[in-house]
């Protein structure tokens, strides 16, 4: 041993002395706390700090190193910590999001059926009307050919027959309109329930990806014990 490496061999001694009470207190007190408590991280992170400059400045490579795996160890445990709040925060946000949507799509599907519902029986309503009006004009120019010649009075109710078909033809491409735009509102609710399970997936995800970090801290701890 060199006469200048003595210094820093009592320095070194003297550092452990006064270190010792802030180890009873890690082992005590801090190692109680939770692993991802705040205090307990920022105790470990300040002696890991103290460790790493006082190892450093007396040339001690051992208090370095473990100043050194504090630090490392707080700052992992801090960002698992992190990512758990953060997957919480998301999955609460998207369970929410799941939640508005869902009521949502169940009002959009229930104002879609009513107004499927009232469409039909309004179509149906004018249709009703509409073939009781072509009736009556069939009949009123049935019996207004009647009048006239026989022969005038056939072409008049075949042109006639004619329009009430048309009028029905309408009629019925109506009600497949009315039914057809039901039908686009009820699939475009859907569409939003989908959306809405699709966040909810998403926020399992990143849920899963903090638990196998945390998982996998918890494994490393185990190998180092």
């Amino acid at each position: 041993m060199k006469i200048t490496d003595v210094p820093f061999a009592v320095l070194r001694f003297q550092y452990q002395i006064a270190r010792f009470p802030l180890q009873v207190i890690e082992e005590r007190v801090v190692a109680r706390l939770d692993d991802e408590a705040p205090a307990r991280l920022m105790y470990e992170r300040s002696l890991g700090m103290l460790d790493l400059a006082v190892g450093n400045a007396l040339c001690a490579p051992e208090v370095e190193q473990r100043g050194a795996a504090l630090i490392e160890r707080s700052e992992a445990l801090r960002r698992a910590a992190q990512l758990d709040a953060t997957a919480e925060t998301v999955r609460e946000a998207a369970d929410a999001d799941l939640e508005s949507t869902r009521e949502q799509a169940a009002r959009d599907q229930q104002q879609a059926e009513q107004d499927r519902q009232r469409e039909i029986k309004e179509a149906r309503q004018t249709a009703s009307e509409r073939k009781q009006n072509a009736a009556q004009n069939a009949q009123k120019r049935a019996a207004d050919a009647k009048e006239h010649a026989d022969q005038v009075a056939a072409q008049r109710v075949k042109a006639a027959e004619t329009a009430r078909r048309q009028e029905e033809a309408v009629i019925k491409a109506t009600e497949k309109s009315v039914e057809k735009i039901a039908q686009t509102k009820l699939d475009d609710a859907a569409d939003k329930a989908g959306a809405a399970a699709a966040k909810r997936s998403q926020a399992d995800r990143i849920e899963d990806l903090a638990q196998t970090e945390k998982e996998k801290r918890q494994q490393e701890r185990a190998a180092k014990n």
